[in-house]
Parts: structure tokens; sequence; C-alpha cells
């Protein structure tokens, strides 16, 4: 019997089945519906005669014969992504579709400053932005779902390439009532260690970059206090349950949301993170890349820079 050949959107709804082994989540990941994603997943079988995966009560498990076209479809679908890209970089720079996935410590400050630029540098850009946590993102660049991503350097993985942007300091957060010695631009981050510092909840690349600090002087984090937000975070200190750790460009929007607050920087060399794009290192865009770059830097650099000493671009 003559095999006819699966489509790429069969392809794709099962190899999302194959990494989650749950007809819910793979829907999700794809966003489509669950229905839509099975019977994609159905006509594949079909379509190659052969059962690919096991359907029980509570999971999905792919079959020997699923294995195998799991692997071959990662293959094939990295070949048509890399095609695409070789198209779209032929056709000028920053033309189409760009998929970009941006940490949340990020993106409420970043693109503000950064989307209007690009709509004037590059008008035939068709942008899209996705907002999750760093590990969340790199997951989807490397499984050839995003095209870029906006985050925290370094990655924590392998097979990204990274452009460096700016550095931007961690600016000490404190209760405007609170008995913190030291004049307020130029604190040792040795006042830490007799501070109770607020911390994001885990998953947030901002919670190990200030944990770190702490480690450093010997601070003690909050046991019984997290925040999934910077707002949440500021607000938090606002009321006077600790201090916390800011990163510079969040400052004039958080702290313009919270009364009775205090702001003192850190005495130099001052505690900070660089923020960065990364891309596969398989891509052929990194001229693309490189020029998108460059213009998120010249943004943050007008934006900012001149009235944030904090904020250096790279």
């Amino acid at each position: 019997m003559a095999i006819s050949r699966p489509t790429v959107a069969q392809l794709r709804a099962f190899l999302a089945l194959a990494e989650h082994l749950h007809f819910r989540d793979a829907a999700a990941a794809l966003r489509m519906s669950q229905p839509a994603l099975s019977g994609s997943v159905a006509a594949l079988e079909e379509s190659l005669d052969t059962q690919l995966v096991e359907r029980t009560t509570r999971k999905v498990l792919l079959t020997p014969a699923g294995e195998r076209v799991a692997r071959r479809a990662e293959l094939v679908l990295a070949e048509l992504d890399r095609l695409v890209e070789e198209v779209r970089s032929v056709r000028g720079p920053l033309v189409g579709p760009l998929r970009v996935g941006v940490i949340p410590t990020v993106a409420p400050y970043l693109l503000p400053v950064v989307l209007p630029r690009l709509s004037k540098e590059f008008p035939e850009l068709e942008l899209s932005v996705h907002e999750e946590q760093t590990d969340h993102i790199v997951a989807e660049l490397l499984a050839g779902r995003l095209d870029v991503v906006l985050l925290a350097l370094p990655a924590p993985a392998q097979g990204v390439k990274e452009i460096p942007l700016y550095d931007e300091d961690f600016v000490l957060v404190a209760p405007a009532s609170s008995h913190l010695v030291g004049p307020a631009e130029d604190v040792p981050r040795e006042a830490l260690g007799d501070l109770d510092v607020i911390l994001l909840n885990e998953g947030h690349c901002l919670r190990d970059q200030a944990l770190d600090v702490c480690r450093e002087v010997g601070a003690r984090a909050a046991a019984a206090t997290y925040a999934t937000s910077l707002a949440t975070l500021v607000q938090l200190v606002s009321g006077g349950l600790g201090v916390t750790l800011v990163p510079e460009t969040a400052l004039p929007v958080e702290t313009r949301r919270a009364p009775n607050l205090a702001l003192h920087r850190f005495r130099s060399p001052a505690p900070f993170r660089r923020i960065g794009l990364g891309y596969r290192s398989t891509s052929p865009r990194s001229d693309e890349f490189a020029a998108l770059a460059t213009s998120v830097r010249a943004a943050v650099t007008a934006t900012h820079a001149a009235a944030a000493p904090g904020i250096r671009p790279v």
C-alpha cells in the first residue's frame, strides 16, 4: 500500500504531543483546540498507516514507530524553519513575521521604548511578542516556536547565541521609614546583611540574581514573603515588609505606583544584570538580529541612558 505524505501541520501537532505526552498541554503549546490537535495526530496515523501513540486515561505513550517518527519530524521541521528563515533573509532585514519572547522583568519597561522605534525603522516587520519566564522562552526558542528572545544573560541553555544590549544596576528599594544607615547614593552592599530582602517567586531569573547578591554579603531572604511580579514586590516594600532589589529600568514605573519608598544606590561597583538578545546558533538570521540589537540599544540610549547612569548600553 502506498503511504501518503504527512502535512507540516500534522507533524507539528504530533511533535508537540511527543514533547508534552498530553493532548491538553500539547494543544495549549500550539495555541489550538484539543479536538483539532487530536484530529491532526489521527490523520497522521492514518496517512502513515501505523499507530504512533497509546492513548490511556491519564497520559499518552509513544509507540516504537511514534518514537522514530518524532525524531524524524524534529529534523524535518527544523530544516523547514531554516528554509523559511533563509528566504526571509534574502528579502531584506527584519521583513515579515518575527516571533519575540521577553521575560516579565523586562517586557513592561523596555517594550514601550523599543516598539515605536522598530515600527519606524522596519515598517514591514510583523512582530508578535510572547511574555514568559526565562526557561520557557528559551525552550520555545530552541523548539523553533520563537525566533529571538530578550532576556538576562547568560542564557540558561546550550545552542543559544547572545548579543549583549545593556547593563543595568540594581537599586535598593526600602520603606521610607527604614533605619538604613548610609547616604542614598553610596550604600555598601554589606548593608543588605542587616535587612530582610523580599524576592520574586521561583522561576524568575531576577530572583536568582538577587539571591546571588544576598549570598555575596551574607544577607537573608524574608522566607515567608514572595511576589509574582515587580509591581507586587515594590508594594510589599511600601507596606513595610522588607526591602528589595529593583533593576534601574523598572524604577520609574514601579516606584510611581507605590508611596513611602526610599531609593538607595549602591557604592561602585554596583550589582547589575546584563540584558541581551538570544537566538538559535543555527539560525541564518544573525545579520537581522544584529540590526535588531542596534535598534534596541539605540532606543535604550535615547530614553534611559542620559537620565539614568545606572543603565549602560554595551
